[in-house]
């Protein structure tokens, strides 16, 4: 009898074992799911700024919501917590699991990040949309970012951008010679070799800078947001187009060991919530741009000019030549420039068959703005 009842009690040991580790497994995933975690975003923008100051607020609204408070995040508008062009080595060190920023920022850290902001005569953002998504450019600029203990994704999109503000008239190369000007990332550095003399300083130095004489000409963002920052009391002569930056892509860093202690679902809610910004940004902004650009012309008396035909054609000659350069800088940037031109190549072909042409057709007239 005893013998018979030793297979009979090794049954239930096996039993009664799975029994506890399913529980334990239960008893983990419901200990995950109660845990809290109290996050610090720090942004390079003025809090509450519109466009892009107001997408780290939608997201931490929205993360907080879905996760039913296990998530929440407190935003820092520049200086608040850190300066504006810190907010990279703040997420890197750990002083915040999250930054919302523009990668041209931190090109003395990582020259090649300048790809995943703006580059000249470049992709726009719907365009860029689609190569971070399904071109391979995720990819690399997480690889570009992993030596620095931070994870990326894409986090909003100003559109193509206005071609900035001037406190005189720009008729030619040759009226760029000495000027100062405000101007990020490769686009600076393509008007440094056109003459200008470039000065960096975050969003809410512009105003200011430019009021004062510190500088000549500075380009920001758009209507909506050069409106909300008074540029038309600094400056008379606002130009179009935005070569520079046919859109800049806004970026949401995360502390690695900060995103690796959230549970599964966490993640999935943070990812989801960064999406929705991304798309929800663009979309103020194309909703909000032309309205801010009649209030300037009709109510502040704003000059809107182009950009002389030979300024843009020096500009897109160099801006070819810096680009060229950044590519050569690095191995891995080499393999960016080359993921990025030929995506850029292979979108050109069908937009030219698609978007452009519809575009020509809605407006056979062509450039109506001057």
């Amino acid at each position: 009898m005893k013998a018979k009842a030793l297979p009979a009690a090794i049954a239930m040991t096996t039993a009664l074992s799975a029994s506890l580790l399913v529980v334990s497994s239960f008893d983990n995933q419901a200990q995950a799911q109660e845990d809290e975690f109290r996050w610090k975003m720090v942004t390079s923008w003025p809090k509450n700024f519109p466009g892009v100051g107001q997408g780290p607020e939608r997201l931490s609204q929205l993360v907080d919501e879905m996760s039913d408070g296990r998530l929440t995040i407190e935003v820092f508008g520049a200086g608040q917590l850190v300066p504006g062009f810190e907010v990279f080595d703040a997420v890197s060190e750990g002083t915040a699991e999250l930054g919302h920023s523009a990668s041209y920022y931190w090109k003395g850290k990582a020259p090649a990040a300048q790809f995943f902001a703006a580059v000249p005569f470049g992709m726009n953002a719907q365009e860029m949309n689609a190569w971070l998504s399904f071109g391979g450019g995720m990819e690399l600029w997480n690889e570009l970012y992993d030596e620095f203990g931070v994870d990326v994704l894409v986090a909003g999109a100003s559109g193509v951008q206005m071609g900035g503000w001037y406190n005189k008239e720009i008729n030619s190369v040759d009226d760029l010679d000495g000027l100062k000007m405000r101007m990020p990332g490769l686009g600076g550095e393509v008007m440094n070799r056109m003459g200008v003399a470039i000065v960096n300083m975050p969003g809410g130095e512009i105003f200011t800078s430019l009021q004062s004489g510190a500088i000549d000409a500075t380009e920001w963002i758009g209507p909506y947001n050069d409106l909300a920052f008074g540029l038309h009391q600094a400056a008379d002569y606002y130009y179009y187009p935005g070569w520079h930056e046919p859109t800049v892509m806004f970026e949401a860093i995360v502390n690695e060991e900060a995103w690796a202690e959230l549970p599964a679902d966490l993640q999935a809610i943070l990812r989801t919530a960064i999406s929705d910004v991304n798309q929800s940004v663009l979309d103020e902004y194309t909703a909000r741009n032309n309205d801010a650009l009649e209030t300037l012309v009709n109510e502040h008396d704003v000059e809107l000019r182009r950009i002389p035909d030979d300024v843009l054609a020096q500009a897109r000659e160099h801006s070819q030549d810096v680009v060229a350069e950044l590519a050569e800088s690095s191995e891995l940037a080499t393999r960016i420039y080359d993921s990025y031109q030929a995506f850029q190549e292979k979108v050109e072909d069908y937009h030219a068959i698609s978007e452009q042409a519809y575009y020509n057709a809605r407006n056979p007239e062509g450039d109506t703005a001057q």
